[in-house]
């Protein structure tokens, strides 16, 4: 079981105020059982509400793992931020299919799902219900608010160390915004009214560089890279996450920015990570002590209980052709949901991990080939989360319901590939550093220098099915598919790509989601992304 600190106050921030936000209301300021002014009165309140911000991308609600939603109007455990983005970024693509028939989730596979899913939906008010808490917790601790309450000295220092990791974890929803339903969202900030008004829409470019501007402005403030406490933001979090929105910049904005996603990039790479030894440890109940992730969305069996993020993670990829669920991935039964494709499958030179342990499938009782994604043994499931430690030890819950795994949001060897293509995509850097940083991921990969490849083979198309080997299920494939213009096109195709088995294009304009019909209707500012009905 894990001790550390931002995990010891989640449950305290949970509990610190109540709320109850609904989908058509994005301006809300989140109405706490105490009020805001007794709440920040009291600095030692302070850590508890900035708990809160971090546990919404873990937990749904008040108690677990459900019970008392954040978010009412549909399941809770369905909801979860880290559950819903998964499934957005990779049921779309070639790493994931799930078997189960809840509305909406089979149209995230074939790709023709509308404004009225539910999917689509939660994910958009988990977005703008941790834009409404963020909101309200930098509104509170202005320097001029901060002074009024007599905090100084060093509770104010730590008040605008605070203050700068709620504004990354708001760029950070911003970004998924972005990334997920493009320009055109709607946009509140700390500056806007408190109380009923329409949020306007903003531009994809407008967002973008809103963003880019508030990570640039928070980047002397943030606690210096690995210095922070664990599950916490520090410069090494902006610097990467100013990375991944360079290296998507063109599909925002239009304008290419790999020269700036060469910058942030080393910068990551100089702050001192280093490549876990073992690639499953990644993904394990103690990988909380690894020096490779830089960003996770923290988990703990006992503090942070839900039927989403990792509960959803571990459990949804076994099943009754696994055996010995406890004793090898320390859970206490499979959900027998999700597989992946034989085009995935297919870019590892073994499907046994022999060769790359990357390729981590079981394949026992399983067919390659998925004609019917509702049976579970058609398709191999990826069981590389894992709720036992490097040395075998259970998680923290008696029964294993709920694992202690750490979701690595961001870790070095993301880092590395992007360095690496943005070099090949005409950013500058070092383009032997590039081929070393890939090399050192093969390294481990192949436990030797048996995977090594050469100047030459070095492409942007290698880069594409490397970063697919290295980091499959991690909720980067659909972003990257766009960036390389494969998500919609006939170009690239994968079973069950537009509702057909063996796979076809589909139309261009699902690079992006659109806008929840219940919230265009709401908001008469709001216009439904193009070709939406």
């Amino acid at each position: 079981m894990k001790i550390n600190n931002i995990k010891n106050v989640l449950l305290a921030g949970a509990v610190a105020f109540s709320v109850a936000a609904c989908h058509d209301d994005l301006d809300q300021v989140p109405p706490y059982d105490l009020t805001s002014a007794t709440v920040y009165e009291d600095f030692s309140n302070y850590k508890q509400v900035l708990g809160k911000l971090y546990a919404g991308y873990a937990v749904t609600g008040q108690q677990g793992p459900a019970g008392d939603p954040d978010i009412s109007g549909g399941d809770e455990g369905f909801s979860s931020y880290l559950r819903q983005y998964w499934q957005l970024q990779e049921l779309p693509t070639d790493e994931a299919v799930i078997g189960w028939g809840d509305a909406g989730l089979p149209d995230l596979i074939e790709m023709d799902w509308t404004p009225n899913n539910q999917f689509v939906r939660a994910m958009f008010s988990r977005i703008y219900y941790q834009v409404a808490l963020t909101n309200e917790f930098i509104r509170e601790t202005t320097d001029e608010r901060l002074s009024s309450r007599g905090i100084s000295g060093a509770n104010l220092e730590l008040a605008q160390e605070y203050r700068a990791e709620a504004r990354f974890l708001r760029a950070l929803s911003y970004w998924h915004a972005l990334d997920l339903y493009g320009g055109g969202v709607p946009f509140v900030t700390e500056e806007d009214p408190v109380g009923a008004f329409f949020p306007e829409p903003i531009s994809g470019e407008e967002l973008f560089n809103y963003i880019e501007s508030e990570l640039l402005a928070i980047e002397n403030t943030l606690v210096p890279a690995r210095q922070n406490e664990y599950a916490r933001a520090d410069q090494a979090a902006a610097w990467t996450l100013l990375t991944k929105l360079y290296m998507n910049a063109e599909v925002y904005t239009g304008q290419p920015r790999y020269t700036d996603a060469v910058t942030y990039a080393q910068r990551v790479i100089d702050a001192g990570y280093t490549l876990e030894e073992e690639y499953l440890h990644l993904f394990l109940a103690d990988n909380h002590t690894s020096n490779e992730i830089i960003f996770p969305i923290a988990f703990d069996g006992l503090r942070t209980q839900t039927y989403g993020g990792m509960t959803y993670l571990t459990h949804a990829p076994l099943g009754p052709t696994i055996d010995d669920l406890r004793t090898e991935f320390g859970v206490d039964g499979g959900w027998a949901g999700l597989r992946t494709t034989p085009a995935i499958v297919n870019l590892f030179p073994d499907v046994t991990g022999t060769i790359d342990e990357r390729a981590i499938f079981h394949i026992a009782g399983h067919t390659l080939e998925i004609d019917d994604i509702s049976q579970y043994t058609e398709g191999y499931p990826i069981t590389k989360y894992r709720n036992v430690t490097s040395t075998g030890q259970p998680g923290s819950h008696p029964t294993g319901a709920f694992p202690d795994t750490d979701y690595p949001m961001f870790r070095l060897a993301d880092v590395y590939l992007m360095y690496a293509e943005a070099v090949l995509r005409g950013g500058g850097g070092d383009a032997g550093a590039a081929l070393q940083y890939v090399n050192q991921l093969r390294q481990r990969a192949y436990d030797g220098d048996a995977g090594n490849i050469s100047a030459n083979q070095l492409t942007l198309e290698f880069i594409l099915d490397e970063r697919a080997r290295e980091l499959n299920w991690e909720a980067h494939r659909r972003t990257d598919l766009i960036r390389y213009g494969l998500l919609t096109s006939g170009e690239y195709l994968w079973a069950w790509k537009g509702g057909v088995p063996g796979g076809r294009g589909v139309q261009e304009f699902r690079r992006f989601y659109p806008l929840p019909s219940v919230d265009v209707i709401a908001n008469p500012n709001l216009v439904q992304n193009p070709d939406y009905r």
